[in-house]
């Protein structure tokens, strides 16, 4: 489990792919400084576990189904990733629940820089928009974030971000333009509630709800 707080910016050392899977190695020097094979870190809000480790980076394997929903696929040599080691039980909850398991793929349709925040714009898929409320919690290329605003127009649902300089400067977000896309994961809270109707709804009742 992960708390969306972003601790390194690691770079893509290597992205070796096969037929239904592709080995990911990225420079992290204090992500592995205590890191030991089968330990779990964020890449960019997907989890993934440890196989390998160097002093200053690490090696994990990234399976077909982890491809398909997340865009660790199109990752290349010298990119920045977002990573968190998992978080500690005795440690402070930062962020929110982040479980490294992604819901699938946003694009950026906007960013409006400010004075003091850059609001950024992105695509939701039609069957995460339920899922994503104003003022709730979402892990964007796993950060933890405040859902500012949510709306639906001609091109489908869409959801804002609001970041702070920090945010900006401490993780991949700020490099964001139009265009570029990202790994989401909603609320893990909102998806349970979501199932849980699908069983005490009538099936009527349930499509309104999708």
């Amino acid at each position: 489990m992960f708390t969306g707080i972003i601790e390194e910016l690691g770079e893509v050392l290597a992205l070796e792919r096969t037929a239904d899977a592709a080995r990911l190695t990225v420079r992290a020097p204090l992500a592995v400084s205590d890191a030991s094979h089968g330990d779990s870190i964020s890449v960019s809000g997907v989890c993934l576990t440890v196989v390998d480790r160097t002093d200053d980076a690490f090696t994990a394997d990234v399976m077909l189904q982890t491809l398909a929903m997340s865009t660790i696929g199109g990752l290349a040599e010298g990119q920045r990733v977002n990573l968190e080691r998992a978080a500690p039980v005795h440690g402070r909850l930062g962020g929110h629940i982040v479980q490294g398991h992604v819901d699938g793929v946003a694009e950026v349709l906007s960013v409006t820089p400010g004075e003091a925040w850059s609001v950024l714009r992105f695509t939701l898929a039609a069957d995460l928009a339920p899922l994503v409320v104003q003022q709730g919690s979402i892990a964007v290329a796993g950060v933890s974030l405040t859902v500012s605003a949510v709306g639906q127009d001609d091109r489908g649902h869409w959801f804002e971000v609001s970041l702070i300089p920090e945010t900006l400067a401490a993780t991949t977000l700020g490099a964001l333009a139009v265009g570029d896309r990202v790994n989401v994961e909603t609320d893990v809270l909102a998806r349970h509630v979501q199932r849980l109707l699908q069983f005490t709804t009538t099936p009527a009742e349930v499509s309104t709800l999708s």
